[in-house]
């Protein structure tokens, strides 16, 4: 049907996508517009959640092949990885705001 390696592999990619776009954001030009950084930042939290939804979708998977195992050894690790993605994808996007806060108006 189809390797659910690849929600892994797509789940870490957008996680850093998440992380990478209000970073590129801060080291852009500071003559931003609202426009830029309310699409940097879209794009970021929707990188975040897609990225959670993929995890979401390889704990089902491991729940209909029945490998209970592999579900307990994962769901913690998972749980709090997905935690600090969250954390610092919003720390990372109200820092964003926040210096760009006196250069735009909002």
């Amino acid at each position: 049907m189809f390797d659910a390696g690849w929600l892994n592999i797509g789940s870490l990619i957008l996680g850093l996508a998440a992380w990478i776009t209000p970073i590129v954001s801060l080291l852009r030009n500071k003559q931003q517009t609202n426009n830029k950084l309310v699409t940097f930042s879209i794009i970021s939290f929707s990188a975040c959640s897609i990225a959670i939804c993929l995890q979401i979708f390889y704990n089902l998977h491991l729940v209909r092949i029945e490998d209970w195992a592999a579900l307990m050894d994962t769901i913690g690790a998972v749980a709090f990885v997905s935690t600090v993605l969250v954390i610092v994808t919003i720390l990372l996007n109200v820092f964003t705001l926040i210096f760009y806060r006196d250069k735009t108006a909002l």
